[in-house]
């Protein structure tokens, strides 16, 4: 039945609603999906924004979360000894095609810009101008409740975002700043001057070891028990290791946020 009140899903009935939406119209041979399969839908490296690691329990009580509010559930018409399941939307919202495609890679991927959604829909719609996406978004925007908002336009940033709001309102201040990632205290920040400093040490450790005469820049000043110090070796070298790895996950992140 069509849902004239606000809709507010969670984070796990938001991304299993997407993906029911977007496997029906990208893989209609396997929709409905089996449980194993919606959580493979959910949790897929590709076209996700952040990417999810959902168990099934998690997936499962995201499906009767949706069916108690009559957007997802069993298939109605699945007739196979393995339970499927399927989206509702068009009862819920009587979308068109093109505003189900907007919806669906929203829930998806998050806040974006209408450039963005007109690549990021083209398996599922296709919009010949980006006129064409924000004339959508506008119908969307004046449903009542409406269904998705404009963001702020983050500073140094030519187009405004959208997102939906079937998870409740948004907070624009939020995203009045460009996301930035700052890792919280006690996390183990990378630290620059904490890598060369490392380095150094390592450098003049190891000329030391090999009976070279050091190399260290001017104003370092080795410690007197520095020699053949192969404990003290090793524990530069883990500690080296370790500050790699968050470099590489800092660097990982930073990706993520800005891809």
């Amino acid at each position: 039945m069509p849902i004239d009140q606000p809709v507010v899903l969670t984070v796990a009935q938001a991304r299993v609603l997407g993906s029911l939406i977007e496997k029906e119209v990208t893989t209609p041979d396997y929709y409905p999906l089996s449980l194993n399969a919606l959580m493979n839908a959910c949790n897929q490296r590709s076209n996700r924004e952040p990417v999810t690691d959902l168990d099934e329990d998690t997936v499962r009580m995201g499906l009767h979360g949706l069916e108690d509010k009559g957007l997802a559930g069993r298939a109605r018409s699945s007739d196979g000894r393995v339970t499927k399941y399927e989206h509702w939307l068009g009862e819920a919202f009587n979308f068109t095609r093109a505003e189900t495609a907007l919806i669906c890679v929203l829930l998806l991927r998050g806040p974006q810009t209408p450039g963005e959604l007109r690549g990021r829909t083209e398996r599922m719609h296709r919009f010949d101008e980006l006129t064409d996406v924000t004339a959508v978004l506008q119908k969307l925007m004046e449903r009542e409740p409406p269904l998705v908002a404009v963001l702020p336009r983050q500073p140094g940033t030519k187009e405004s975002r959208y997102a939906h709001l079937l998870s409740g309102p948004i907070d624009a201040a939020s995203f009045a700043a460009p996301l930035v990632y700052a890792p919280a205290s006690g996390e183990g920040g990378v630290d620059p001057d904490r890598l060369a400093r490392l380095e150094t040490e390592m450098a003049e450790l190891r000329n030391a070891m090999s009976g070279a005469g050091p190399t260290a820049p001017a104003g370092y000043a080795p410690s007197s028990s520095a020699g053949l110090d192969s404990p003290r070796m090793a524990r530069l070298e883990a500690e080296m290791t370790e500050l790699r790895k968050e470099m590489a996950a800092l660097r990982a992140k930073v990706d993520d946020l800005f891809a």
